[in-house]
């Protein structure tokens, strides 16, 4: 395990007030991968909380990838869906639990809202 991911793993419970608007309730297993080695993060989402621990069993939402990319994503130098899309993660069971789980993955570094390039290129105020 990297220290990247224990520390995203330990703020969840902090940030879910701010993150977690939506009524989207239920649980997220990740399992996530080096060689041989399998560490195994329970996240339960509820409105405004999160509950994570090691434990392992029935989830409404199961996903698994690589511990590399998950610490790409905690990182915001990679992004969860393309990485379904390109084959390197799986997802099987409730989507819409790991699409609000992403809210909590940070942006890429430089991503700026395109709204506001909009606004600079056209010299409209913010």
């Amino acid at each position: 395990m990297t220290e990247t991911t224990e520390r995203f793993f330990a703020t969840l419970p902090a940030r879910a007030p701010a993150v977690l608007r939506s009524p989207v309730r239920g649980t997220l297993q990740l399992r996530l991968t080096t060689g041989d080695h399998c560490e195994h993060w329970r996240v339960e989402l509820a409105p405004g909380t999160a509950r994570v621990t090691r434990e392992t069993g029935p989830a409404d939402a199961y996903w698994q990838g690589s511990i590399d990319l998950f610490d790409r994503l905690v990182t915001g130098r990679a992004h969860g869906v393309a990485s379904m899309l390109r084959n390197e993660s799986t997802l099987t069971g409730d989507v819409v639990l790991f699409l609000a789980f992403r809210r909590f993955f940070p942006t890429r570094p430089g991503t700026r809202d395109p709204r506001t390039v909009a606004r600079e290129q056209t010299g409209r105020p913010a």
